[in-house]
């Protein structure tokens, strides 16, 4: 039975690093069959627009854009934070695989199992 794992990310391209690592953490936990949940608030709601992430690259890791759909791809779930997306009034049609828009109750629903998290 796998566990659950969370990340919070607050950042995008003011903070490509955390952005990028966050994600490199995501696929090592959704690899290590655990149920992962990448959350996305404050700025780093705009990951979540298909194309945003497709210039960000830092030395030594794989692009961001690559990176996100590995981690879609191997099942892992993006919580968007609803109310920071329609605060930045980005396009809630445009989101990349694996993002769902959620409020803080979907979250909470998620990390109420003993969730282990780190924030980025």
């Amino acid at each position: 039975m796998p566990g659950k794992f969370c990340i919070s990310l607050t950042c995008a391209k003011d903070n490509p690093d955390k952005a990028t690592v966050a994600f490199v953490v995501a696929n090592a936990a959704v690899a290590s069959d655990q149920d992962t949940v990448v959350f996305l608030s404050t700025e780093g709601v705009r990951l979540a627009v298909a194309g945003y992430a497709d210039d960000v690259a830092e030395e030594g890791f794989a692009p961001l854009k690559e990176l996100m759909a590995n981690f879609a791809a191997a099942g892992g779930t993006i919580y968007v934070c609803s109310p920071c997306f329609k605060k930045r009034k980005l396009d809630e049609t445009a989101l990349v695989a694996g993002a769902v828009m959620v409020g803080g109750a979907k979250l909470v629903e998620f990390m109420s199992a003993g969730c282990p998290s780190l924030s980025y």
